[in-house]
């Protein structure tokens, strides 16, 4: 694998890597880049199910945890580091230690290119909005030289805000139904970037088998009604993912990228044969 290009997506959940980013985990993986996940939590409050057949936070958290290492795998995830903490209580965690422990592994695996949430978590979701607050905090603890972290401090160069346009949600919500959550008394919705605010869009219509596969190892959070599966597998999504760059010090301007590592290389040729990926080590 061709170490020289990182990209690291820092997410709330799994499936995060599967539903929101699949599609350039998979694309650049296959280029050879050496591409990783931050996974915050082990999602063990994400049952969808009947309450009767809710396995417990602790079972539910082991389950889920599988379920990301074989999504990963198939998207040619080289490492997958779990956080540990609660689902759901994100953001009630120690700021610092978080961002600390977040900018370990930026030094560690040295990305050029970062991945998250967007500020306001897609859909208000207080771990997505967490996680995106947590990983600047963990930006600027990387770069700085008197942070007291071990390993050589280390500057990312583009950071992104994965986000979807009314035409996505649009589509996404016609497979999965209404996404709402209440937070503190109040219900937050989908809310979607205007498309003259998307910066970057990544053609991963090659890939959408891939993706397909890696959600289909999120089997807890695939709903189980007749024909829901073969309409998500048939359907556009995964074919483009979308983003907003939100720091770069390469390049600027409003031109669209089609590439997340540009102004850092020149693009890469999409390879057409599978290439193989070395084991995806997990670290706690």
């Amino acid at each position: 694998m061709d170490s020289a290009l990182r990209l690291m997506c820092i997410l709330a959940h799994p499936d995060d890597e599967s539903l929101g980013v699949g599609g350039i985990l998979a694309r650049y993986a296959t280029e050879g880049v050496a591409t990783s996940l931050i996974c915050a939590t082990r999602g063990e409050r994400g049952w969808p199910g009947p309450e009767h057949a809710n396995p417990g936070m602790q079972r539910l958290g082991q389950i889920r945890e599988r379920e990301l290492i074989q999504a990963a795998r198939v998207l040619g995830v080289h490492r997958v580091h779990l956080l540990n903490y609660t689902d759901g209580d994100l953001d009630q965690a120690d700021p610092g230690q978080v961002a600390a422990q977040i900018a370990a592994f930026i030094r560690q695996i040295r990305p050029q290119v970062v991945v998250t949430f967007d500020p306001k978590g897609s859909f208000g979701h207080p771990d997505h909005i967490a996680i995106c607050q947590y990983t600047h905090a963990a930006l600027m603890l990387s770069a700085d030289s008197c942070a007291p972290l071990d390993g050589e401090p280390h500057q990312v160069l583009k950071l992104y805000y994965m986000v979807d346009t009314t035409e996505d949600y649009e589509l996404y919500l016609s497979l999965f139904g209404d996404i709402s959550l209440v937070v503190d008394g109040v219900e937050r919705c989908p809310m979607a970037w205007e498309s003259w605010a998307v910066t970057t869009r990544i053609d991963t219509s090659a890939f959408r088998d891939v993706v397909w596969q890696a959600v289909s190892c999120h089997q807890t959070q695939i709903p189980d009604a007749p024909g829901f599966r073969s309409a998500l597998a048939a359907s556009r999504l995964w074919s483009t993912q979308t983003f907003f760059r939100a720091m770069s010090l390469v390049n600027s301007g409003r031109a669209l990228e089609d590439d997340l590592f540009a102004g850092i290389r020149d693009p890469l040729p999409l390879q057409t044969l599978s290439v193989l990926h070395p084991p995806c080590q997990v670290l706690r």
